[in-house]
């Protein structure tokens, strides 16, 4: 029986931002039988129960794409509530990192422009990123 909208507890997911050397971000594709199954996230996962934001990050990106987190800085923390659920989001820019992302979990991945974004099929909780990788751009544009 689904629950109503708002009660349950908040889910903490932590997601990274990876750029390739052309400036392109990583994304990922939600797997069938996940909840939002077929949308395009972030790479990263749930914290596990005691777990920093900045180790789950490093734990979910390399058990899910297979890199190592060198250097990384918060960018946005955000909160979504979905019908069903709600989430709390911490998303870190990666800054350096280690090997070459590769799908572990048989989860499509692709690079794609900033600005190409918003028309990709992003998942809800995942704007609020977009929207500061877009800040921060204008921000560097202006330096």
């Amino acid at each position: 029986m689904p629950r109503a909208r708002g009660l349950g507890e908040e889910i903490h997911v932590v997601a990274g931002v990876l750029r390739s050397q052309e400036g392109l971000v990583l994304i990922a594709r939600r797997p069938r039988g996940s909840h939002m199954a077929g949308g395009w996230e972030f790479p990263g996962g749930k914290l596990a129960s005691g777990e920093a934001p900045l180790a789950g990050l490093i734990r979910e990106l390399r058990e899910e794409i297979g890199v190592e987190v060198l250097l990384a800085e918060p960018l946005v923390r955000c909160r979504h509530e979905y019908p069903d659920r709600r989430v709390l989001l911490d998303v870190w820019d990666v800054l350096s990192y280690a090997g070459e992302p590769r799908a572990l979990e048989g989860q499509p991945l692709r690079w794609e422009a900033v600005e190409r974004l918003p028309g990709v099929g992003l998942l809800p909780a995942d704007e609020p990123v977009v929207d500061a990788l877009l800040a921060r751009r204008a921000r560097s544009a202006d330096r």
